[in-house]
């Protein structure tokens, strides 16, 4: 008899449980997606496809986010409108967010949580005709940039790194969009600028990469991150899992992209139907290569920072820049929301 109502009781107790289980995930199932503005630092290009991967299809919602991304104009654009509540999260240069946060000590935080950018893509480009085949060759030299350009802002950090004074060329601020053909016309003997893009700008200009002398800042001493995933640190702490989630499915996504170029190029297309495919995808691509592709996040993964080369990029910008304070690491990047090592290991180890 004892049995019988020990069994009873057993059964009754499963069954409130599968109960109680069943309420909580239909209450999970029917809570309202966790709605996500995000701004990106440009137009709708072949580097945006992984975050427009993830938007189409569905990993933001799969994530219960209800993501709406925007194209921008430019770095410091988009982390401004981070900080004042306009946009939750957006995709930067991590060095401007330096300046910001030095720049405003006591303003809104606003913190990087993802590194997409490991290298900086800055860039000099000058013709070989002109005899330009190293950093000093550009002695007496002008340079074309606009004034925004992480090239022209951070000259002194490169100048430093090869043995230049600081002011060893002249410089000239220029309209981003006249710049690459001020240096097809002579105009100017070099100019600086994301490797992805004024590369392709010289090519339909009619100048192939075989007639330019390339030098990369990372490939020349120059150790700065580039574009990071930004976060609004008063958005993360009340919606640590939807930052979380965001940067879940980022990564899915950006696996995704790294895998096939191309195919990612199609969400770019779908948001841009003006866009010419081959063009983004090979700006896609170029980026992936110079950009995302580097020995440290090969070997520790992408989206995380090294803690000491923060540090030395942090204090290098303070520098440049001529900064009133050096912000701190912390302050600058937390890695609490990246998904574990073991999921960012995306690129094939050498």
């Amino acid at each position: 008899m004892m049995t019988s109502i020990l069994d009873s009781q057993t059964t009754c107790h499963r069954l409130m449980a599968g109960a109680l289980a069943s309420l909580l995930l239909s209450g999970s199932a029917s809570a309202a997606p966790t709605p996500v503005r995000f701004q990106l630092d440009w137009r709708f290009e072949g580097p945006a496809a992984p975050f427009l991967m993830a938007e189409q299809k569905g990993y933001f919602e799969q994530e219960g986010l209800d993501v709406e991304i925007d194209s921008g104009s430019g770095s410091a654009g988009a982390i401004n409108r981070v900080a004042s509540g306009a946009y939750e999260m957006g995709f930067g240069d991590l060095n401007a967010l330096i300046e910001f946060l030095a720049e405003n000590p006591d303003g809104p935080g606003i913190q990087g949580v993802y590194v997409v950018y490991d290298g900086t893509p800055t860039t000099v480009f000058a013709l070989k005709e002109s005899g330009i085949e190293s950093p000093s060759d550009l002695v007496g030299k002008r340079i074309a940039a606009p004034a925004f350009d992480t090239g022209y802002r951070a000259w002194d950090i490169f100048a430093a790194a090869n043995d230049l004074t600081t002011d060893a060329v002249e410089w000239q601020n220029v309209d981003p969009a006249l710049r690459e053909t001020l240096l097809v016309r002579g105009d100017v003997d070099a100019i600086t600028g994301f490797y992805f893009t004024s590369l392709l700008n010289l090519e339909e200009r009619g100048i192939g990469e075989d007639a330019l002398t390339i030098m990369p800042f990372p490939e020349y001493g120059v150790p700065l991150y580039g574009n990071a995933i930004i976060v609004s640190e008063s958005f993360a702490e009340e919606n640590s899992e939807a930052v979380q989630g965001f940067l879940r499915a980022f990564n899915r996504a950006l696996e995704e992209t790294l895998q096939d170029p191309a195919a990612a190029v199609a969400y770019v297309k779908n948001r841009d139907g003006l866009i010419d495919t081959a063009m983004e995808t090979r700006r896609l691509e170029l980026a992936l290569q110079s950009a995302v592709d580097t020995p440290d996040a090969r070997e520790n993964g992408v989206g995380e920072v090294d803690e000491q080369r923060l540090l030395e990029a942090i204090q290098l910008v303070a520098d440049a820049y001529d900064l009133p304070s050096m912000p701190s690491p912390d302050r600058v990047f937390t890695s609490r929301y990246l998904p574990p090592a073991d999921e960012r290991m995306l690129l094939e180890t050498p």
